[in-house]
């Protein structure tokens, strides 16, 4: 008997609170699986050990701001020879929790289970980088669709990402054929930038220049061109042009919201008594189930106010908590 789906309604989907994506590189690569193409020896390598440094550091990556995590890199067409020579350039100090591999197994036939074995003795792994994928996967008979080996691949390495919540990236090579859209100059079939949640190109007009173009897209990113330059005497890719910061727009009512709890300090109801209780401090009426949707699409916006939400439902109530610390974040040094 085949295994009954598990659904969930849509108006139960909106009104409920679900962990939030978390971001290894803020606004860039969020938990999930990567792809970082470009053309052979055009510096992805570089990019790809200065990017894991930062994690490892928790420090930011072309200012954006990075989640301090345990770092694996599996540099399978190197050695640790060059490897060492590559940090002596980009750093003077190298951090405990960036780890090295210069050998592995491919797909399907141990890596997943060395991925695994990683991360049970460094629990807070937040990136994992391969360099790269060719030198992962298996052989593949001629009678195998392409379009499937390509994209079970990368359903193998996805779900590793996916259920501990942490990045995959991997190092890819870009076809010589030229075409307007970057993701079709992938090499391999579509069923590998299919299968990646982003997809990163490094792309030079003419291969004697050090500027290159960062092309970012993804589903859960803002598409962007990064403008980058590579820095002969520091062996590093800096941003030439400056990212500009998107306009954050918070609803009205969360404005409000957060007022009312600044002063209340503590709720716990239903949404209509919520609603209730916000017309008599402002007289802005608003409608209990928009306003519990607008709670849980705000979430973030909320926390950041050091507003906290946490559902108290019973049999006879559908209601909440929402409660103020205006001591979030504070230490023993800066506490009154």
């Amino acid at each position: 008997m085949p295994k009954k789906l598990e659904t969930m309604d849509a108006e139960t989907l909106m009104t409920t609170p679900l962990e939030p994506l978390k971001f290894i590189v803020s606004s860039l690569i969020p938990q999930g699986l990567h792809i970082l193409a470009g053309s052979p020896k055009i510096g992805k390598s570089w990019l790809a050990l200065w990017i894991c440094l930062q994690v490892a550091k928790g420090d930011a990556v072309w200012g954006f701001e990075t989640s301090k995590s345990a770092v694996l890199y599996l540099c399978l067409e190197d050695s640790f020879a060059r490897i060492q020579s590559r940090l002596f350039e980009i750093t003077d100090e190298a951090p405990s929790k960036l780890h090295f591999a210069v050998m592995s197994d491919v797909i399907g036939n141990g890596l997943e289970l060395q991925i695994e074995n990683f991360i049970k003795e460094h629990p807070r792994t937040g990136l994992v980088v391969i360099d790269t994928l060719q030198k992962v996967r298996r052989s593949t008979s001629v009678n195998v669709n392409p379009y499937a080996a390509d994209y079970d691949d990368i359903t193998a390495l996805k779900q590793i990402a996916d259920h501990h919540k942490l990045a995959v990236v991997l190092v890819h090579h870009l076809r010589k054929s030229i075409d307007n859209d970057p993701l079709n100059m992938i090499s391999g079939t579509t069923g590998i930038a299919g299968g990646a949640d982003s997809n990163f190109v490094l792309q030079k007009d003419k291969r004697t220049e050090n500027t290159a173009t960062l092309i970012c897209t993804g589903r859960d990113i803002e598409q962007r061109e990064l403008l980058l330059q590579f820095n002969k005497e520091t062996f590093l890719w800096e941003l030439i042009k400056p990212i500009e910061a998107a306009e954050q727009k918070v609803d009205e009512s969360m404005l409000l919201l957060s007022d009312f709890m600044k002063s209340t300090v503590e709720f716990t109801g239903t949404a209509t008594e919520l609603a209730e209780q916000l017309m008599r401090f402002s007289g802005t009426d608003y409608r209990p189930a928009v306003l519990k949707k607008k709670i849980i699409k705000h979430m973030a916006h909320l926390n950041k106010n050091n507003i906290h939400y946490a559902e108290n439902r019973t049999f006879e109530r559908r209601e909440f908590t929402l409660r103020y610390d205006s001591n979030d974040g504070m230490t023993a040094e800066t506490a009154p």
